[in-house]
């Protein structure tokens, strides 16, 4: 079985779903599991509900007719018959949603996001689905929540492996066209979990692993994996072969094509993971698989935005060692950010963190009490696999360099 994975971007209008039928005739559709992001921006969209549902009640009824407006603008081009099935399952969906925030109970913001926010998901697939189905490519709608099964950290729940290969196995038949949802899971409770943001890949990963598929194909609007990401640098290379390593390398510092988590489940089974473009779904894109030194020819560019830089000192000029350092990392650790690059030297401490759950000011109101502060929000982190002093210096040319950090294949430049 092979698995296919396509994003928000591939169908964000009936248009790019037609194309999603396109690209299945072109390349093949039989033993195949497609996993299916929201269309287009739908998980913003559906962000700004719990929003409006914590913050501004007053707002919610019409964030929750822009999804509806959205969805159906896009049942109407695909289904002219205003009497068709579809119309009324999604419409259910909808009813749900809006169940859902008028019963709940639990003042938990990522309880609520979960339960909301993955509704994007199960619009997309049960839309496509029945697209499929009435162009002749039948297939089987898979909810995601009863396959993976994870614990309760919501907005960035951890899997059981365990349990996830039992529900798989039993549930997806292997010889059909099936249909399911990227990004969910479900806990111990049947609560919808989420993977965390762009998580459709791992979920595709996930699958892979548990069926021991032949291989996952991502389909992008971009033609393969790039040595940068194309809407912040004008000249790219494309990566036609590398390596696991060198893969996880660049997702970890921040490659938008893969997400992180993706190429580890991928590896264990050297199951080989295919980026194409689904504009050009004959074109070759790029494989990701086993085979040391397979490394880009060309620097690899990759730019994380909205970033915070903390410059931390002790108050008595007292060496940051072990017992600082193992406390700084805890409330990094209590306040959900993310660690993306690291500098200390005797008295002083740098680190660049993403904010991505909010929990910088509760956590600096921490710090400060023990340790002299500095703190620069909105900056970049650029890091460059495989640097040469040209692309070192393309990066700093009119650019406040706050800290810089080189090894033998990486350098990574704070900038503001």
């Amino acid at each position: 079985m092979r698995v296919f994975k396509f994003g928000g971007a591939s169908v964000k209008d009936a248009e790019g779903v037609q194309n999603v039928v396109n690209v299945l005739k072109e390349v093949g559709y039989q033993d195949t599991l497609v996993v299916i992001s929201a269309m287009g921006k739908t998980t913003n969209a559906m962000e700004k509900v719990v929003e409006a549902y914590f913050n501004d009640k007053n707002g919610l009824p019409s964030a929750i007719q822009e999804v509806i407006d959205y969805h159906h603008g896009i049942l109407s081009d695909l289904f002219q018959n205003p009497k068709h099935p579809i119309y009324d399952k999604v419409k259910v969906l909808f009813e749900e949603v809006k169940g859902f925030l008028a019963w709940n109970k639990s003042p938990k913001y990522g309880f609520v996001y979960d339960q909301v926010v993955g509704y994007g998901e199960l619009f997309s697939t049960t839309i496509m689905s029945a697209y499929l189905n009435e162009v002749g490519l039948s297939n089987t709608w898979l909810d995601v929540r009863n396959l993976i099964k994870t614990d309760n950290n919501y907005r960035d729940a951890q899997i059981n492996w365990e349990r996830t290969q039992t529900e798989v196995s039993a549930r997806v038949d292997m010889s059909k066209l099936n249909i399911t949802q990227g990004f969910l899971g479900s806990d111990d409770n049947n609560f919808t979990t989420t993977l965390g943001r762009e998580g459709s890949d791992y979920t595709a990963a996930i699958l892979a692993y548990c069926l021991n598929a032949e291989s996952v194909t991502i389909w992008k609007d971009v033609p393969g994996v790039l040595n940068a990401d194309p809407r912040n640098f004008q000249e790219t290379t494309l990566l036609d072969l590398i390596s696991y390593r060198e893969a996880i390398e660049l997702a970890f510092y921040g490659a938008s094509v893969i997400h992180p988590k993706t190429l580890q489940p991928l590896q264990r089974k050297e199951i080989p993971l295919h980026v194409k473009s689904f504009i050009n779904p004959k074109d070759k894109g790029t494989t990701v698989g086993k085979g040391v030194g397979i490394v880009p020819k060309v620097p690899c560019f990759i730019v994380k935005k909205n970033q915070v830089l903390l410059k931390l000192s002790t108050l008595d000029f007292s060496f940051i060692v072990e017992d600082s350092i193992s406390e700084i990392f805890k409330l990094f650790h209590d306040h959900r950010l993310k660690v993306d690059l690291i500098q200390n030297s005797a008295i002083s401490f740098s680190v660049c963190l993403d904010n991505k759950f909010n929990g910088l000011n509760p956590m600096l109101e921490e710090l400060k009490r023990k340790f002299k502060v500095v703190c620069h929000e909105d900056v970049s982190l650029y890091t460059i696999r495989h640097f040469d002093d040209d692309a070192v210096k393309s990066l700093q040319n009119g650019k406040s360099v706050l800290v810089e950090q080189r090894g033998k294949e990486t350098v990574q430049l704070v900038v503001k």
